[in-house]
This record gives structure tokens, C-alpha cells and sequence, in this order.
């Protein structure tokens, strides 16, 4: 198996899984490293343990497979492709974080001319990348800049953000002019110019490419103001309860719950680990829903619910405790930052 993009430090599994002498891993994948399942499988028997891949999705650290692995009598959970979010659980996790090998100068030095109205850059990167961000920097500073990365110390790194923990760029968002992710995708870099009101560029190692959010950005806003204007018509609500490890806020919940039904609404709290369109049409009285889980789930999908789906500070906007203006500028994430 070529493993050349990631590091997934096979010696150090190897090692982990005899060290804790388990008898059954689980491994969790992410979707991009799916298709090295197989073969960390068969690392994972030559030391006498049994191997089970998890095939169902995994968004991230907050999706460690603890009942999972219950379930299977795994002793063991290896979790690829990020770093540790949620607390100890039952059973014991060994988090690899699968670094990227690709070099990240080529994409930075095209994300230069991009930036060249800014003067001051905040950098922020996933947890495949965070080994690079010095390099970065210093292809910064050699362009002039002044660079500011955040440590707050909510995720594992300075400079580290998550599809829904942004705290390292809101934490420098006052020092700078814009934002320079480095990693692959629109996902991350979007959320980061949600989270901040800042123009956001992005150097992509893998594409070696460079380019700006600001037309996703735009567009998400667009359907998050019209998701917010459809649930303020509604009076059935559905207030969905994440059920994976990390995502489940049964507090806020039954916060927003008593708080629409003291306005008059009618509401119905619903638990579940997949949030589905399929699963939310098995409720067809149900006119529109405040999502408590992984807030990406609003913003990234709505296009796919045939009904309106809003996070939580969206729905205080609905109840108007709060206002558009007051969202933009305290955004999207704060219910699980």
C-alpha cells in the first residue's frame, strides 16, 4: 500500500496496540483515508489482535465510536485523521493525526498575490498541517507580513482549527486583516470566515493551488438568512439531540425547547446520530427543526432538508433574542466552542 500522502505512522500503531496488549481494534477512518483501512487492518493482526474497520462516516473527533466498539467488545478504538476532542471514554482511544507529506510552499507562495491588500495575516491550518505552519510563517514574513496564530488552548495546536472549533482564529481576529488557511477543501476555510468576518485565502498543499471563499461565504449567508425568515413563519418544531460522543447538548436543547414554547410554539425534542433527510421526513407534522449537534450540518447541508434546519444562536434570531447583525459578528459555532 503507497502511503505517501499521509503519515499513519504504522510502526507507532504496531507498537500501541501490543503495548495495551488489546484483543480487538477498531479502527475509525475519516472518508478521505477510508481506502486504508485494509491495510492498517493487516498491521493490526500481525500482532495477534483482531481488526475491524468501521465503515460507517466519521466527521471527526467528536464522532469517536465508543458504542461502536461496545458493541464489538473492541478493547481498543484507533481514531485517524485528528486530534483528541472528547473526554476519556470506556473504552481507550489512540488518536493518530495522519500529517500530510505534501509540501506547502508552492501553494503558499500562489496565495501571496491574494493576500497582497492585506498586511496583517492571521494563520490557521487542520491538524494535518500544523507541523508547517512555521514555514509558513516565514514565507509570511519574508512577503512583508506581520503573522498572529492563535492558542487558546480549546484543540491541540496553536494555529489548529476543526470543522467546528474556530477558537484559534476568533482568538487573533481583533489583530489582523485576513485569514490564510493551509489544507485541502472550501470546508474548513468557509467556517473560519464565518466564525471571524474576516476574507479568508486558501493554500491548498494537495491542488497546489490558491484561492478565495468569498463567493461560498456569500452563498451560505444567503441561505442561512432565508433558513432563519422560513422558521420564523413555523409553529411545530423539532429540536434535534445529537446522540455521537461529543456533539450531544442535551442542556441547550431543552434550553431552546422552553424557550420556543414560552413563545407559544409547539415543540418535540428528538434524539438521534445521523441527521438524515430521510431521517427527519419519518416526521411530517414537523414544520422546521434547531439543530444542537454539529452545527455544519445546517450550514453545509440545507440544501438537502426539505425543511427548514437552524442552528442554535440562528434560533434565537427566530425567537429574537438576537439579530443578524449580532449573529454575523458572534457567528455560527458557539455551541460547541
Amino acid at each position: 500500500m503507497k502511503t505517501a500522502t499521509f503519515d499513519l505512522e504504522e510502526k507507532r500503531l504496531s507498537e500501541e496496540v501490543r503495548k495495551r496488549r488489546a484483543k480487538c481494534v477498531l479502527i475509525q477512518l475519516p472518508e478521505g483515508l477510508k481506502h486504508y483501512g485494509p491495510y492498517l487492518a493487516s498491521i493490526v493482526e500481525k500482532t495477534g489482535a483482531i481488526a475491524i474497520v468501521s465503515a460507517d462516516p466519521c466527521y471527526g473527533a467528536c464522532d469517536l465510536a465508543t458504542s461502536d466498539a461496545e458493541s464489538l467488545d473492541a478493547d481498543l478504538i484507533v481514531h485517524y485523521g485528528h486530534s483528541k476532542m472528547a473526554e476519556e471514554e470506556k473504552i481507550k482511544a489512540v488518536y493518530i493525526e495522519a500529517k500530510a507529506k505534501s509540501s506547502v510552499k508552492d501553494a503558499v507562495k500562489k496565495a501571496l498575490p491574494l493576500l497582497k491588500d492585506f498586511k496583517k495575516v492571521g494563520l490557521v491550518t487542520t491538524v494535518q498541517h500544523v507541523h508547517a505552519l512555521n514555514e509558513v510563517r516565514e514565507e509570511l514574513l519574508k512577503a512583508g507580513k506581520t503573522v498572529a496564530i492563535g492558542n487558546v488552548g480549546q484543540v491541540e495546536y496553536a494555529g489548529q482549527v476543526t470543522g467546528c472549533d474556530f477558537s484559534n482564529a476568533k482568538a487573533v481576529v481583533k489583530e489582523v486583516d485576513a485569514f490564510l488557511f493551509v489544507g485541502g477543501g472550501r470546508f474548513h476555510p468557509i467556517g473560519v470566515a464565518l466564525a471571524t468576518a474576516k476574507p479568508t485565502i486558501v493554500a491548498d498543499p494537495y491542488e497546489k493551488t490558491a484561492s478565495t471563499v468569498e463567493d461560498g461565504v456569500n452563498k451560505i449567508l444567503k441561505q442561512r438568512w432565508a433558513q432563519i425568515c422560513l422558521a420564523k413563519e413555523t409553529e411545530k418544531f423539532g429540536v434535534l439531540v445529537g446522540l455521537k460522543s461529543g456533539q450531544k447538548k442535551l442542556e441547550k436543547a431543552i434550553k431552546v425547547k422552553q424557550k420556543l414554547e414560552e413563545t407559544g410554539k409547539h415543540v418535540t425534542l428528538l434524539a438521534l446520530r445521523e441527521i438524515t433527510p430521510e431521517a427527519l421526513l419519518q416526521f411530517p407534522d414537523i414544520e422546521a427543526f434547531v439543530n444542537t449537534a454539529c452545527p455544519r450540518i445546517s450550514l453545509d447541508d440545507a440544501p438537502r432538508f426539505s425543511r427548514p434546519i437552524v442552528t442554535f444562536n440562528e434560533a434565537l434570531v427566530v425567537l429574537g433574542e438576537m439579530n443578524w447583525e449580532e449573529l454575523c459578528r458572534k457567528g455560527w459555532f458557539e455551541n460547541l466552542t
